[in-house]
């Protein structure tokens, strides 16, 4: 039987990311039945529709070919400004991409994010589900995944050390692959 596709993308560039240290616990966390890539955003240029009208990166297709080959995504966001961070905006614009070929469109993908402040990361978790869902996609609504505090419950190693949020993780996964299962 093949496994489920998902891919994982970190809204954050930083090596020391405590949103790459989610996405790996998610991945660390995965059901067997699960195939989890995570992708890596960094190599992108800035979204400019002469580029993408004269020739469309080549960085940006295999992104597009593997969210499209997928049956769902996981996004760990960082929150900058009440916001998602403008390299995860520039991902999505190009994965999104020319009119017509949206990668996103039907796709299942949870939101999570993780912070060292008390709100986790929902204010840009609530903007990158409106993007998303602009985008067709199917956004898991229930139930929310924020890692508040997040200094005492990933090491400084990158680990999930808290056993709650593995706990909530789980239960994540659980609606995810019954949304995949469901179908369109």
């Amino acid at each position: 039987m093949d496994k489920i596709k998902f891919v994982g993308i970190a809204g954050s560039l930083r090596k020391a990311s405590i949103n790459k240290a989610l996405i790996g616990a998610v991945k660390g966390l995965a059901p067997a039945e699960v195939s989890f890539e995570i992708l890596e955003m960094g190599n992108l240029p800035l979204f400019d529709q002469d580029v993408e009208m004269a020739n469309y990166p080549k960085e940006a297709q295999a992104l597009k070919d593997k969210i499209v080959a997928a049956q769902g995504a996981i996004i760990a966001t960082p929150e900058y400004n009440r916001s998602i961070p403008g390299v995860l905006k520039n991902f999505l614009d190009w994965t999104s991409r020319p009119y017509g070929h949206n990668a996103w469109a039907g796709k299942v993908v949870g939101v999570t994010g993780a912070s060292g402040g008390a709100i986790g990361t929902a204010l840009a978790q609530y903007h990158l589900k409106n993007i998303l869902l602009y985008l067709n996609a199917r956004v898991l609504g229930q139930p929310e995944l924020y890692v508040n505090n997040a200094g005492q419950k990933i090491s400084e190693q990158g680990v999930l050390t808290d056993v709650a949020t593995k706990e909530h993780i789980a239960k994540f996964w659980e609606a995810l692959l019954a949304e995949v299962r469901r179908g369109v």
